[in-house]
C-alpha cells in the first residue's frame, strides 16, 4: 500500500489546527509506532474499505443493533459519510462568518473570481477567528456529551461518575 499523488494541486496545503485537535492528534500518534496518524488497532494502514467498516460506520451508525459488542456505541448521525464531514466544516465556517477566500483556502477549493483570487488574502486575525470558532464548537460538544453522560450516570449507573474527570481531561 502507498499514498498516491494528491487529487489536485490545491489539495496540497498547510492548514492550521485548533488546540483541541492538536492534543487529540498528539495522543493518537503517541498511541502507536507508525508514521501515519490513522492506523488499525494492530498498526496497519487503513484501507478505504476497512476504515468505513471498522471506524466510520460504527461511529456514525452506532452498534446498538449488535449482540454483545466489545463497547456499546450510540449512533452519532446514522448514514453520515466521510465526505459529509467536509460539508459540515464548510457550513460551520459560513455560520462563523469566515470570509469565502479563507474557506476556499482551508478546503482546497479554487476561488473562481480572478480578482478575489489575486487580491484576497487571509489576514492572521481571520485565521485566529476560524480556529477559535472550531475550538468553541468542540468545547460545546464535549460539554453537552459530559452533561448527558452525567445525567445518565446519575440516574442509571452512578459508578459512571468516576469516569467523568478522565473524559474531561481527554477532551480538553
Amino acid at each position: 500500500m502507498y499514498l498516491g499523488p494528491s487529487k489536485t494541486a490545491e489539495s496540497i496545503r498547510t492548514i492550521s489546527l485548533p488546540p483541541f485537535l492538536i492534543q487529540l492528534l498528539r495522543w493518537l500518534l503517541d498511541s502507536h509506532d507508525h508514521p501515519h496518524v490513522f492506523v488499525t488497532t494492530d498498526g496497519q494502514l487503513l484501507r478505504r474499505s476497512n476504515f468505513a467498516r471498522r471506524a466510520m460506520r460504527p461511529a456514525a451508525d452506532g452498534n446498538l443493533h449488535r449482540k454483545r459488542p466489545p463497547v456499546w456505541v450510540h449512533p452519532v448521525v446514522p448514514g453520515l459519510t466521510f465526505h459529509q464531514l467536509r460539508h459540515s466544516h464548510k457550513t460551520w465556517l459560513i455560520a462563523d462568518g469566515i470570509p469565502e477566500v479563507a474557506q476556499a483556502l482551508r478546503l482546497g477549493h479554487i476561488v473562481e473570481d480572478e480578482v478575489k483570487r489575486v487580491y484576497s488574502h487571509v489576514a492572521p486575525e481571520v485565521g485566529i477567528r476560524l480556529l477559535n470558532g472550531l475550538e468553541t464548537r468542540w468545547t460545546k460538544a464535549v460539554t453537552t456529551i459530559l452533561e448527558a453522560a452525567n445525567t445518565r450516570a446519575t440516574t442509571h449507573r452512578p459508578e459512571m461518575l468516576e469516569l467523568l474527570p478522565s473524559l474531561t481531561l481527554t477532551a480538553a
